[in-house]
Protein backbone atom coordinates (compact mmCIF):
# COMPACT_ATOMS: atom_id res chain seq x y z
CA UNK A 1 0.00 0.00 0.00
CA UNK A 2 1.46 3.32 -1.08
CA UNK A 3 1.74 6.00 1.59
CA UNK A 4 2.95 9.55 1.14
CA UNK A 5 3.99 11.35 4.31
CA UNK A 6 4.44 15.10 4.06
CA UNK A 7 6.25 17.35 6.49
CA UNK A 8 7.60 20.87 6.75
CA UNK A 9 4.50 23.01 6.59
CA UNK A 10 3.75 25.73 9.09
CA UNK A 11 3.37 29.44 9.72
CA UNK A 12 5.92 31.88 8.35
CA UNK A 13 6.08 35.61 7.76
CA UNK A 14 6.05 37.03 4.26
CA UNK A 15 9.53 36.93 2.78
CA UNK A 16 10.45 33.85 4.75
CA UNK A 17 11.21 30.30 3.68
CA UNK A 18 9.90 26.80 4.25
CA UNK A 19 10.96 23.41 2.91
CA UNK A 20 8.39 20.69 2.36
CA UNK A 21 9.29 17.01 2.21
CA UNK A 22 7.26 14.05 1.03
CA UNK A 23 8.47 10.50 1.59
CA UNK A 24 6.79 7.68 -0.31
CA UNK A 25 6.64 4.16 1.09
CA UNK A 26 5.12 0.91 -0.14
CA UNK A 27 6.40 1.68 -3.65
CA UNK A 28 6.43 -1.39 -5.92
CA UNK A 29 6.73 0.37 -9.26
CA UNK A 30 9.14 2.74 -10.99
CA UNK A 31 8.22 6.33 -10.12
CA UNK A 32 7.67 8.80 -12.92
CA UNK A 33 6.62 12.34 -12.12
CA UNK A 34 6.59 13.71 -8.59
CA UNK A 35 5.01 17.01 -7.74
CA UNK A 36 3.44 19.46 -5.36
CA UNK A 37 -0.05 20.83 -5.79
CA UNK A 38 -1.73 23.43 -3.64
CA UNK A 39 -5.25 24.44 -2.80
CA UNK A 40 -6.15 27.78 -1.27
CA UNK A 41 -9.51 28.33 0.46
CA UNK A 42 -12.29 28.63 -2.08
CA UNK A 43 -10.02 27.78 -4.99
CA UNK A 44 -9.30 24.70 -7.08
CA UNK A 45 -6.26 22.57 -6.52
CA UNK A 46 -3.44 23.69 -8.82
CA UNK A 47 0.03 22.54 -9.74
CA UNK A 48 2.82 24.38 -7.94
CA UNK A 49 5.79 22.38 -9.22
CA UNK A 50 6.62 19.00 -10.73
CA UNK A 51 9.75 17.04 -11.49
CA UNK A 52 10.14 14.20 -13.94
CA UNK A 53 12.16 11.03 -13.53
CA UNK A 54 14.96 12.61 -15.51
CA UNK A 55 15.03 15.72 -13.36
CA UNK A 56 13.14 18.02 -15.73
CA UNK A 57 11.06 20.54 -13.81
CA UNK A 58 7.86 22.49 -14.35
CA UNK A 59 6.69 25.42 -12.24
CA UNK A 60 3.52 27.46 -12.04
CA UNK A 61 4.16 31.01 -13.17
CA UNK A 62 3.22 32.29 -9.72
CA UNK A 63 6.12 30.45 -8.06
CA UNK A 64 8.85 30.59 -10.71
CA UNK A 65 12.08 31.95 -9.32
CA UNK A 66 10.96 31.46 -5.72
CA UNK A 67 10.26 27.72 -5.38
CA UNK A 68 12.64 24.86 -6.17
CA UNK A 69 11.55 21.26 -6.50
CA UNK A 70 13.98 18.37 -6.14
CA UNK A 71 13.86 14.63 -5.60
CA UNK A 72 15.95 11.88 -4.06
CA UNK A 73 15.20 8.73 -6.01
CA UNK A 74 17.06 6.50 -3.57
CA UNK A 75 14.75 7.67 -0.80
CA UNK A 76 11.57 8.01 -2.90
CA UNK A 77 11.33 11.54 -1.56
CA UNK A 78 10.40 14.84 -3.17
CA UNK A 79 11.14 18.26 -1.73
CA UNK A 80 9.85 21.77 -2.27
CA UNK A 81 12.05 24.64 -1.16
CA UNK A 82 9.91 27.75 -0.90
CA UNK A 83 11.67 31.10 -0.64
CA UNK A 84 10.41 34.69 -0.67
CA UNK A 85 7.02 33.47 0.43
CA UNK A 86 4.01 35.66 -0.16
CA UNK A 87 0.65 35.83 1.58
CA UNK A 88 -0.93 34.43 -1.57
CA UNK A 89 1.14 31.24 -1.20
CA UNK A 90 -1.07 30.33 1.75
CA UNK A 91 -2.67 26.98 0.95
CA UNK A 92 -2.75 23.30 1.73
CA UNK A 93 0.11 21.69 -0.18
CA UNK A 94 -0.34 18.15 -1.48
CA UNK A 95 2.38 15.78 -2.59
CA UNK A 96 1.68 13.75 -5.74
CA UNK A 97 3.50 10.67 -7.02
CA UNK A 98 2.80 8.93 -10.31
CA UNK A 99 4.12 5.66 -11.66
CA UNK A 100 6.18 5.73 -14.82
CA UNK A 101 3.39 5.79 -17.38
CA UNK A 102 5.89 5.29 -20.21
CA UNK A 103 6.57 1.81 -18.87
CA UNK A 104 2.88 0.99 -18.82
CA UNK A 105 2.17 1.54 -15.15
CA UNK A 106 -0.93 3.38 -13.96
CA UNK A 107 -2.10 5.11 -10.83
CA UNK A 108 -1.98 8.47 -9.08
CA UNK A 109 -1.09 8.86 -5.42
CA UNK A 110 -1.63 11.80 -3.05
CA UNK A 111 -0.45 12.83 0.36
CA UNK A 112 -2.78 14.01 3.10
CA UNK A 113 -1.75 17.65 2.68
CA UNK A 114 0.25 20.03 4.79
CA UNK A 115 -0.84 23.56 5.67
CA UNK A 116 1.37 26.49 4.70
CA UNK A 117 0.32 29.85 6.10
CA UNK A 118 2.14 33.05 5.21
CA UNK A 119 1.37 36.08 7.36
CA UNK A 120 1.85 39.69 6.33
Amino acid sequence: QVQLVESGGGLVQAGGSLKLSCAASGISFPIGDMGWFRQAPGKQRELAAAIGKGGNTNYANAVKGRFTISRDNAKNTVYLQMDSLKVEDTAVYYCNVRPDYELGFSGDYWGQGTQVTVSS
